[in-house]
């Protein structure tokens, strides 16, 4: 018996499939290569929160926790009122991406569909302000917030951040692709400007929204050096200084696993985010990239 009659003609695509697979699998290999050094620091911090002080303690450090223990995650909660903390940047976090969200796109539809005198100057105005260093404006929002009263106090923390330069300038860019013909329409069937811009714009940039929530909660999140000057009252204290009081049993072996679990904690929800919106994120960059 032949090989064409024991397995079929030999045909271009099968003599492929060898090399098909061989790409698949280097494309595969090179991916996980690349995925390696942002997922080290998670792992090592999961398994560092899973070991004992006496595990910890040993050199060469292991690389898998031999006895697995989860008693330095509740003692995140007993060291520093970490709860609190993470019902503080859920607040923060949250209001201050909202408005970011309201505000970006309503500045967005003014500057792409609107035609005033010196809207270019406005918006550009607007966008160099995201070329400015933090540390530059730190000094007078500290002072401007002070004189408003509104220091050690969750207003404090969030009103400098109730609007986004980049938020604004995406929404503007997506905005502007936004047929006239569609607004036009709805303003004849008698629609007002700002049903007009929720019930017909808005559902139109989700995946743009999506991607400036995602970008938003993060930096709200992890933003440090603002709530660290404004609030006095650890009460008040976002996750990220919670953990910076965690720090100081970090020069003891015996802490470090609750370091590791309560960086782990904060950085939870951070991931969840990113995961529940990582389909619509890539929905923004894919549009973005075919534009023209």
């Amino acid at each position: 018996m032949t090989a064409h009659a024991a397995g079929g003609p030999i045909t271009p695509a099968r003599r492929a499939r060898p090399g098909r697979l061989l790409k698949r699998a280097a494309v595969s290999l090179l991916i996980a290569l690349v995925m390696l050094p942002p997922l080290f620091p998670l792992y090592w911090m999961l398994i560092s929160s899973l070991k004992g002080p006496e595990e910890l303690a040993t050199t060469p450090p292991t690389w898998f926790p031999g006895d697995i223990t989860f008693g330095a995650f509740s003692e995140v909660f007993s060291v520093v009122p970490f709860g609190r903390a993470f019902l503080n940047s859920a607040l923060i976090a949250g209001v201050s991406t909202l408005s970011v969200l309201v505000t970006s796109v309503m500045a967005g539809y003014v500057f792409a569909k609107y035609r005033f005198r010196g809207r270019d100057v406005i918006f550009w105005a607007v966008v160099a302000t995201m070329f400015l260093p933090p540390i530059v404006t730190l000094v007078p929002l500290y002072w401007l917030v002070s004189t408003m009263g509104l220091a050690d106090s969750y207003a404090g923390v969030m009103l400098p951040w109730l609007a986004n330069a980049f938020g604004i300038f995406l929404m503007r860019q997506f905005i502007a692709d936004v047929p006239d013909e569609l607004i036009e329409a709805a303003r004849v069937d008698g629609a007002g400007e700002m049903r007009i811009l929720w019930k017909v714009i808005t559902p139109l940039l989700r995946p743009a929204l999506v991607s400036l929530a995602l970008f938003a909660f993060v930096f709200y999140w992890n933003n440090f050096l603002w709530p660290l000057s404004i609030l006095q009252d650890d009460g008040k204290y976002p996750v990220v200084l919670a953990l910076s009081q965690l720090l100081s049993y970090s020069t003891s072996v015996r802490y470090q696993n609750v370091v590791m679990a309560g960086a782990l904690i904060a950085s939870v929800p951070t991931i969840l985010v990113f995961l529940l919106a990582q389909r619509a994120f890539v929905q923004s960059v894919s549009r973005t990239g075919v534009k023209g």
